[in-house]
C-alpha cells in the first residue's frame, strides 16, 4: 500500500480493537511501531504479534493522561526504536465505554474523564513529539475522532462528542502552525465500529454500506494519512463512517 519503511510510528491505545489493527497495518507497510496501552500485557501481546509476522515493534505501556509518563514513554521509544515520525492519537474513552446521560443529568465528576483522556491525552502525546518532527522536517499526526464530534444526537453522549470535537479543533490549528515544517495534522472521524459481542448491530440499516465499520477500515485510512502520498493533506477530518453522514 504505502512505504513506511523509514518511519517510526507511535500508536496510543493500541492494545486492542482499532488501535491494534492500526499498529499491525502500519507495521505491514514497513514502519517500526511503538505499541502503547495503559495495560502492559495488552501492548506486549500486539507487539509480539507484529514481531512474529516479521514486523518491527516495541511495547510501551503508559497512562497518556499523565504528562510525565508520556514524556518518559517517548524517551523510551526514541532510545529503543528511534525518533517518532508518525503519531496516531487513538487512545480515548470509547463511545460504548460509559453510561449514557443527558447533559442536564451530568455532574462535574462526569465531565472530567472525557477531557482528561480524549483531549488532554491527545495534547500530551502531540506536544511530546512535534518538536522533533519539526526539527527533522517531516511528521504525521493523526487523531482518531468520532462522528459524535461532528453531529449532534440525543443519545446522551454530549460529553464524549464535545471532547472529540475539541481534539479536532486542536488538529486544525496545529495543521496551520506545523505545515511550514513539513508536519501534517489530520483526523479520522469514525462511525460505529462493530464489536465481537454484536453491540450496535441494530444500527446497520442506517448505513448505506449496510454494515458497521471494521478496524481495518480505519487502519487503511490512517496508513494513507501517515504516508508520503498524503503530504498535501493537512487540517482535514476524514469521515470513515460508511456514508451515514455525507457532508
Amino acid at each position: 500500500m504505502f512505504d513506511l519503511s523509514r518511519r517510526v510510528a507511535l500508536v496510543t491505545g493500541a492494545g486492542q480493537g482499532v488501535g491494534a489493527e492500526v499498529a499491525r497495518t502500519l507495521a505491514r507497510q514497513g514502519a517500526a511501531v511503538a505499541v502503547n496501552d495503559l495495560f502492559a500485557a495488552r501492548a506486549r501481546t500486539v507487539a509480539d504479534e507484529i514481531i512474529a509476522s516479521g514486523g518491527r515493534a516495541e511495547a510501551v505501556d503508559a497512562d497518556i493522561t499523565d504528562v510525565d509518563a508520556v514524556g518518559a514513554m517517548v524517551a523510551t521509544v526514541e532510545a529503543r526504536v528511534g525518533p517518532v515520525d508518525i503519531l496516531v492519537n487513538n487512545a480515548g474513552i470509547p463511545a460504548d465505554g460509559f453510561a449514557l446521560k443527558q447533559f442536564r443529568d451530568t455532574t462535574l465528576e462526569d465531565w472530567e474523564p472525557f477531557i482528561r483522556l480524549n483531549l488532554y491525552g491527545t495534547l500530551h502525546c502531540t506536544r511530546a513529539v512535534v518538536d522533533g518532527m519539526c526539527e527533522r522536517g517531516w511528521g504525521r499526526v493523526v487523531t482518531v475522532s468520532s462522528e459524535a464530534g461532528r453531529a449532534g444526537t440525543g443519545l446522551g453522549i454530549s460529553l464524549y462528542g464535545a471532547s472529540k470535537a475539541a481534539a479536532v479543533g486542536l488538529s486544525r490549528h496545529l495543521a496551520v502552525e506545523l505545515g511550514p515544517f513539513g508536519v501534517t495534522v489530520n483526523c479520522v472521524s469514525l462511525g460505529v465500529i462493530e464489536r465481537a459481542d454484536g453491540a450496535g448491530h441494530g444500527m446497520v440499516k442506517g448505513y448505506p454500506t449496510r454494515r458497521l465499520g471494521r478496524p481495518a477500515d480505519v487502519a487503511g485510512a490512517i496508513a494513507y494519512l501517515a504516508s508520503d502520498e498524503a503530504a498535501w493533506v493537512t487540517g482535514q477530518t476524514l469521515p470513515v463512517n460508511g456514508g451515514i453522514f455525507t457532508t
